[in-house]
């Protein structure tokens, strides 16, 4: 799975439950409720105050290191 500013939350997580780490990292901590499911990373990362661009280089580097 190739991971873009525009992938889902959810779907990554769907994919690899692993991930939630990076999320809770940086204050993500809701990522079971339904706006987090069907938000994007890059709106979640703007309501955060947090860099989209980082959070999918940490997701997509993890995820190749498997």
């Amino acid at each position: 799975m190739e991971i873009t500013k525009e992938t889902v939350i959810g779907d990554v997580l769907d994919y690899d439950m692993e991930t939630a780490q990076f999320f809770l990292e940086i204050g993500m901590h809701c990522l079971g409720c339904p706006a987090s499911r069907g938000e994007s990373i890059e709106e979640a990362c703007m309501v955060h105050g947090t860099d989209a661009d980082a959070l999918v280089k940490k997701l997509n580097d993890f995820l190749a290191s498997k």
